[in-house]
């Protein structure tokens, strides 16, 4: 084929591709020239998870009337006058791309009036060819309105994601712009629905409160660090952090903006995890809002399309710089861990591991149900091991209900694990695991059969969580009442449970809720293909004892009879193993017993 060059309106969708991926997108570069455009107050709306909608406005400097037609048009912008302003950018937007390419792929209106005005004017894009300018009466600032997006570019229409995630895309973008910039009255509504709504009084702490909930504010750690160097300038870190108690599943909630935009840098998060280092567990990430003030000239913002990366003059500085703060608040606060009122660490009759008393002559206990029924042939084999010491080496070697040998209970050890022999040699148990699959496998039962038994809490329980987290939450209320809870919207980012399966009866039912949406994407393989399956492993997964509590003998016991019980007793819903097994022959080969090492 020979070379051409290409049409403007195929030039134009190319180049929209690089900015314009998502609905998330589009929002994210009218909120940066909202904010660029010094307005005091952003108000955001969509419908249908950005598809049919997009408007922001603001109540900022506006566009005047003879620029307006100006502004559309690709590289068109007015912060930048020559290649040396791209080295001292302190502007969100700089390319002139956003309103252009917006304007390629969908139905864009922008409404405008400047200060020095009297009246606005408004200009209409379809497909990348304008319309003329008309005058019309407008408050001061811009409206951005976007409708019908990718309509003309029918195959990136047909692999956007499902509007819940398109739509949690937005709510979080949304929520770190509104820590970001505590200053501004942000404001969102969903499809008619208000998901968020700040003050613009500047406290950023009050933000916190209103995304995470109250608890999750008040044990934010502040960081205010500052380091002055004659060559490359002052460098300040601002925000907050979570304790090592407080943590999630995945990276997505370390947030870091650089001079008011918030980028996504890999070696910066790794500072903050090197801060951390030996405080969390593996698998578990800490929570941030940081804000980095550097001179403009030590960072280049111009390497992504979607100015989402940036390169620092003296990477090592800043990643130093971060690292170091981060761990001096850490170390600056650390406090002691608070014990569950109900927690018996020497191992008495009251429960230790899970709420409420131990109940025992075959009554159902909390959290767990001790009294899981065994066969009289079971019983006898068990009480046999009791008395005696040790496991029978009759015909019966397991269980009769798997493929797991019986076992006689040691002990607990290091208030994690459980301790146990069996005919073939030693098994450790991990509590957690173990306990995560036992609530599994009956949950899933119950559900099998239609009857979950759903226990109302005597005081309806009110959960808050932040914007994206609750778009979530909402999807899977349906299926949350297959399971036997009883939850209802209650506010914006509000529920009210009102009621939960008698299974989890005395724990706390705000862990369920989150367990659904703040580890939302922790690796679940094995439970990909079920969404009942998906939810019941999370929320199992939260309500399930954890590693540190110490267990009564009563309690070890009966995790280790349900264990037994279980269909797949070796592996927790997720995959990870519930016991590890050191076989006799091992031992006697350690000890020296037999052959050599």
């Amino acid at each position: 084929m020979p070379i051409r060059i290409l049409a403007p309106e195929v030039a134009s969708q190319i180049a929209a591709g690089e900015v314009v991926e998502r609905p998330a997108s589009v929002v994210k570069e009218l909120v940066e020239n909202a904010l660029d455009a010094a307005g005091r107050a952003v108000s955001v709306t969509v419908r249908e998870a950005g598809r049919k909608l997009i408007e922001v406005a603001d109540d900022g400097n506006g566009i005047p009337a003879p620029e307006l037609s100006l502004a559309i048009e690709r590289h068109a912008t007015s912060k930048l006058q020559n290649a040396n302003d791209l080295f001292q950018i302190d502007t969100l937007g700089f390319r002139g791309e956003a309103l252009a390419s917006i304007g390629s792929v969908s139905r864009l209106t922008i409404t405008s009036r400047s200060a020095n005005s009297v009246s606005g004017a408004r200009i209409r894009v379809e497909a990348g060819l304008a319309g003329p300018v008309e005058p019309i009466g407008a408050p001061q600032g811009t409206v951005v309105r976007v409708e019908d997006l990718f309509y003309n570019v029918p195959a990136r229409l047909k692999f956007l994601k499902q509007d819940t995630t398109e739509r949690r895309a937005i709510d979080g973008l949304l929520s770190r712009y509104a820590l970001a910039y505590p200053q501004i009255r942000f404001r969102f509504i969903s499809d008619a629905t208000p998901v968020l709504q700040t003050s613009g009084d500047g406290d950023r702490r009050a933000i916190l409160a209103s995304l995470y909930g109250v608890e999750v504010a008040k044990q934010m750690l502040e960081v205010l660090a500052e380091e002055d160097d004659p060559t490359t300038g002052l460098m300040r870190l601002t925000g907050y952090i979570s304790p090592a108690a407080l943590t999630r599943s995945n990276r997505k909630e370390i947030t870091f903006f650089i001079n008011g935009r918030w980028i996504s840098d890999t070696p910066l998060t790794q500072a903050v995890l090197q801060a951390y280092h030996t405080l969390l567990m593996v698998g578990r990430y800490p929570l941030t809002a940081l804000f980095l003030q550097i001179d403009p000239q030590e960072v280049d913002v111009n390497v992504h399309p979607a100015k989402a990366e940036v390169r620092f003059t003296n990477q090592d500085r800043v990643f130093s710089f971060v690292q170091r703060s981060v761990r001096r608040a850490l170390l600056a606060y650390s406090p002691v861990p608070a014990m569950p009122p109900t927690q018996n660490l020497w191992g008495g009759g009251q429960s230790s591991g899970f709420s409420g008393q131990f109940s025992g002559g075959g009554e159902p206990g909390i959290g767990l149900e001790w009294g899981i029924a065994h066969d009289n042939v079971n019983a006898e084999s068990r009480a046999q091991n009791d008395e005696s010491g040790t496991v029978p080496q009759g015909d019966i070697q397991h269980s009769v209900f798997s493929n797991l040998p019986l076992l006689r209970l040691v002990g607990q050890i290091g208030a994690a694990y459980l301790v146990a022999e069996g005919p073939d040699g030693l098994y450790l148990i991990d509590q957690h695991a173990a306990h995560e699959r036992v609530l599994f496998e009956k949950l899933m039962n119950q559900r099998a059969h239609q009857a979950v038994p759903s226990q109302a809490l005597l005081t309806p329980q009110v959960v808050h969580l932040p914007p994206a987290s609750a778009s979530l939450l909402q999807e899977q209320l349906p299926v949350l009442r297959k399971f036997g809870f009883e939850v209802e919207p209650f506010g914006p980012g509000t529920f009210q449970v009102r009621a939960m399966p008698a299974l989890f009866t005395g724990s706390d039912p705000a862990l369920a809720l989150r367990a659904l949406v703040e580890d939302f994407e922790e690796d679940e393989a094995p439970l990909q293909t079920e969404i009942e399956a998906k939810i019941a492993g999370r929320v199992c997964k939260r309500l399930a004892v954890k590693a540190g509590q110490a267990l009564s003998p009563e309690e070890q016991r009966a995790l280790l009879d349900n264990l037994e019980a279980c269909e797949s007793p070796r592996t927790c819903p997720h995959g990870r193993p519930t016991m590890i097994h050191l076989a006799v022959d091992v031992l006697e080969r350690q000890f020296g017993r037999k052959g050599a090492r």
